[in-house]
């Protein structure tokens, strides 16, 4: 196996049930960091700018009061088919731009005004250019020094790589040409891959924000400090378990625990929009395990907690992982209670793709993301695989009109937003 020796920072250890100390030199930052969760009078007044900037977005690119009123309206509708009638009651704050999901890019960020020139579209349509997708992931690497139990690319892991990093950035400059908003960098474990990370920012254009999805591995402070600088705007570390020997077993590594916690303090130092990611599988959900798994968030200072429900492909192929009804119930009171609830105000946002997805379809599949696996080959996403076709040497148009017939195999029969 193919793998880079790594030296991190590492000043952290581990109890039993997953509790970090922190000995007396701590990795880079000094002090325990955190993202700023904002709520109240400071949320309404942020909201209050960005629905100002919305609306002057709509008027410029339509040339009219009417349009720019309607659009900002549907849009509101939108939010709530997604979100429900009330509106989430926190915002993450991170280098002077602001999230309300793990998905969209920031306002006051470069991508911003392209993203809502891209929605407004779908509404009215528009004569020129508009941005096709809210956000694409791309594989950069089959190389992986872990063996995660739920791997979707486990068929491929540690393989030949075949994609290079030239076909990477042509695949990076194609879907910009279509209009991204954002492009999630996964794996494998694309920290083995820094450098090739960095010049793939740097080639591209500057209207897309780069995100890293990662098991931390190799987040050293220096690597952190490097993606930040080449204009990386986020990192989604994966941590299965709030008990470090449960997340290590899972991952198949007796350090991932450690590796996790070093990459989120890492990046939020250098003001990384910081995500954690969990795989909820049937023996962790439940309001006990799913409550502790927020307050160690909390306690490590990171934006957005992400939930994904397991399933029955890559590693997990034909096997019985899939959620039942009493298991989906939990996660959705969760998520609504700490999105919604003042009492978690101060809590990182939950994002809960399995929510949004029953009540109105999926956004995969073509419709505003998909999935470019580790040889360059298009699918509606990373969970859902529906091989259609080469993004390096295929028709993009015709590859995602197929994605689109097709749809999302798991949600199919639930309408999608078109």
């Amino acid at each position: 196996m193919e793998t880079n020796t790594i030296k991190q920072s590492t000043n952290l250890e581990s109890d039993f049930d997953g509790h970090v100390r922190i000995n007396s030199t701590p990795v880079p930052g000094g002090i325990e960091c955190h993202q700023k969760i904002i709520s109240g009078i400071q949320k309404e007044f942020v909201e209050l700018f960005v629905r100002m900037r919305i609306a002057w977005i709509d008027l410029r690119v339509y040339k009219s009061l009417s349009k720019s009123f309607k659009i900002l309206r549907m849009l509101d509708s939108t939010r709530r088919n997604v979100l429900g009638e009330k509106r989430i009651n926190k915002i993450a704050q991170v280098d002077g731009k602001c999230y309300w999901d793990l998905y969209t890019p920031g306002y006051n960020s470069k991508a911003f005004a392209p993203f809502i020139r891209g929605e407004a579209n779908r509404i009215v349509p528009l004569d020129k250019k508009s941005n096709r997708f809210t956000n694409i992931f791309i594989a950069i690497t089959k190389k992986c020094p872990l063996q995660c139990e739920h791997c979707f690319e486990w068929d491929a892991l540690n393989g030949r790589e075949t994609l290079m990093l030239q076909d990477i950035k042509n695949i990076v400059l194609k879907f910009q040409h279509k209009g991204t908003g954002q492009i999630q960098l996964t794996g494998g474990e694309p920290l083995l891959k820094v450098n090739d990370i960095v010049e793939i920012i740097q080639s591209a254009k500057p209207e897309t924000e780069f995100w890293v999805l990662t098991s931390g591995y190799n987040l050293t402070f220096e690597n952190a400090k490097k993606l930040k600088n080449a204009g990386l705007a986020g990192i989604v570390v994966s941590l299965d378990h709030f008990d470090s020997a449960l997340h290590n077993q899972f991952r198949g590594f007796a350090k991932s625990f450690e590796w996790a916690h070093i990459a989120v303090r890492n990046a939020i130092e250098v003001n990384l929009v910081t995500a954690l990611s969990i795989c909820v599988t049937k023996s962790f959900v439940s309001e006990s395990n799913l409550m502790t798994y927020a307050e160690l968030a909390k306690k490590w200072g990171v934006a957005f907690i992400q939930i994904l429900e397991p399933r029955a492909v890559g590693h997990y192929k034909e096997m019985d992982v899939m959620l039942k009804q009493e298991h989906q119930t939990i996660l959705e009171d969760f998520y609504l209670k700490m999105n919604y609830d003042e009492k978690y105000k101060k809590y990182p946002i939950v994002t809960y793709h399995g929510y949004h997805q029953r009540r109105i379809g999926c956004f995969a599949s073509g419709n505003r993301n998909l999935y470019i696996d580790t040889d360059g080959d298009i699918h509606a996403c990373p969970f859902c695989q529906t091989k259609r076709g080469s993004a390096i040497a295929g028709n993009l148009d015709s590859l995602i009109e197929r994605l689109q017939e097709t749809g999302c195999h798991k949600f199919e029969g639930v309408l999608s937003m078109s």
